[in-house]
Parts: structure tokens; sequence; C-alpha cells
């Protein structure tokens, strides 16, 4: 992918450039936003749609450790759990990625050679983003050399909040160039970042830098994913492949732990990005916690009897 898709190459030639762009996108209206994601949460699926839905959505989590007291155990259970999540069912599906701190890469890779499930790695000084770039893509090409499928990069908010679009676009393309064939996700912290319009302006410098997917948090401060949040990454992403033709994921993180708030995102994936969107190649949950309500549930449709958290592993 260009660094800059053809049709906006004007708005990244300078910093003047890009404020101009990002200040000429339309302003977002909270009220309407919040109102339309709310709406949405209210649809109901039964029956045969939610057992769709609770297979469609294990298959999209990126199960995540990222602890200070992470052992190479721990990574080898959560890879196992990932490549099957219910040992009582193998019709279950596996998830999407397994999630680790570079360190932790090649353990999760050689758990996970030969199943599909993707390594995921986070990256450039997570959680904070606080380190010089060089340190940064360092930590980039440990990851990628270790295993790593997918990069978790963190953006720079102190820029980005002091107005210096330029840099982190910079930084972006810069981490971009280093995934080699991984594929990237750039988070913004959207609890930092304070308000709608610039989750939106994030938004378009992550995909005019060549993101891969656009990610709301890191789950490390107090507001995560929210169904407005989402839908305004949602709409950012339809509205870019309308105009440029590359498809670009989101990954809602942090606060999504059942499966009824699992449904109300992929509602708001169908009824805001479409259809297209519906696959773990285009939409992920950064949220351990929810695969496991989504088994009991799973177990649940199944069996008739809701099982409870004591038949499912913690890890």
């Amino acid at each position: 992918m260009p660094t800059t898709a053809p049709a906006f190459s004007d708005a990244t030639a300078s910093d003047s450039a890009l404020r101009r762009f990002l200040f000429g996108l339309p302003g977002v209206d909270a009220v309407g936003l919040e109102a339309r994601a709310a709406a949405l949460g209210t649809r109901s699926i039964k029956t045969t749609a939610k057992a769709y839905a609770i297979d469609l959505a294990i298959s999209m989590i990126d199960l995540t450790t990222l602890e200070g007291a992470d052992t190479p155990g721990k990574v080898r259970a959560l890879a196992a759990k990932a490549v099957n999540p219910d040992p009582t069912d193998r019709t279950t599906p596996r998830t999407a990625a397994v999630c680790v701190y570079p360190d932790m890469a090649a353990t999760a890779a050689a758990a996970l050679a030969g199943s599909g499930v993707k390594v995921a790695s986070v990256a450039t000084a997570f959680p904070a983003g606080r380190a010089a770039l060089d340190v940064k893509l360092a930590d980039v090409r440990e990851a990628v050399a270790a295993g790593a499928d997918e990069i978790d990069m963190v953006i720079d908010r102190g820029a980005f909040l002091s107005g210096r679009f330029l840099k982190v676009h910079e930084e972006i393309v810069a981490v971009k160039a280093e995934c080699g064939s991984a594929r990237l996700k750039v988070i913004f912290e959207t609890g930092e970042l304070s308000t709608y319009d610039n989750i939106r302006r994030a938004s378009w410098i992550g995909m005019l830098a060549g993101a891969d997917f656009i990610k709301t948090s890191t789950g490390k401060v107090g507001t995560n994913a929210t169904p407005a949040n989402t839908l305004l990454m949602l709409e950012a992403v339809r509205d870019f492949r309308a105009a440029t033709g590359v498809q670009i994921g989101v990954k809602p993180a942090g606060g999504i732990r059942t499966t009824k708030d699992a449904v109300k995102f992929l509602v708001l994936v169908n009824e805001t990005a479409g259809e297209d969107w519906l696959d773990p190649h285009w939409f992920r949950f950064g949220a351990s916690s929810l695969l496991n309500d989504l088994l009991m549930q799973r177990q649940k449709l199944s069996t008739g009897r809701y099982s409870g958290p004591d038949y499912v592993t913690v890890d």
C-alpha cells in the first residue's frame, strides 16, 4: 500500500497542508453520533443469527496478554486456548490472533505454528509511546523478526494533541516501512484524544499513513472502546474506501466483556461500514475476557444449559 492514497497525496505534502485537510473534515455531531450508536445497540438477534454472531465474534478476537508478569508458560497456554477455545467442542472457531509484547512473540509464534492463528505484537513503546523514533522502530523490527504477523503500534498522543500532525503521520509511515509483510494496526488511545473531532482526525492520519487497521485503545486507560467512538471510526474507513478503493480494518479494544456487547459492535459494523467488514481480516476485538462469555453463551445455545464461568479456562 502506498504511504498516502493518491486521491489525498497533496494532504500530506506539508504540516500546513495536513492541518488544512484535517480541519476541513466535517465536524462530528456528538449528540447525533451517540444517538445512532445507542439506537443500533438496541437491535436484537435470536437463535440461528445469534449462533452465527457468536462464532463470528470468537473468530475476530485478538486474545491478549500484556502484563509485566507474562511468562512463556502463560503465552503458550493462551496460544492453546486461541487454537482450541472450547476443548469440549471442536467445532468452536479459533480466535484471530494472540497479542503479546515483542519479547514474547517468538514463544507465541512457536506455539501457534501451522494453526492459522496470527501472532500480533504491540510495539513502539506500548502503551505510552514515549520513546525516540529509533527505539520505536527497533521495537517493531524485534517483533517482526521474532515472527509477528501483525504489529499494534501506538501514536504519539503528545504530538497529536499539540498539533504536530505531520510528525504523527511520518512516524506511522516509518513504522509501516519496518513491518514488511506484517499488517499494521494503529492505536489512537481515544480516551486521551478528548473529542470526537480528534478521533476523526486521528483516523484519517492513520489511514493516510498506510495503516492496515485503526484501533481505538490500548486497554490501559479508563476510557477505551465505546459504541460511539467505534461507529465514528467505521464511518471513517467506509468513507476512505469510497474515496480511494482501499479497505482498512477497525479494532475496538478494551471494555468489551459480554456477548451482548460484541453483538452490538457487530451490528455497528454491518449497518455502518457494511458486510465486507464482517470478517476477521477487517474487524477485530481486543477483548480477551470476552471470549469466556462467548463460550458460555455458545454452550447454552447448543445444550440449553448455562454452564457458568467455572467451565471455561481463565487463560
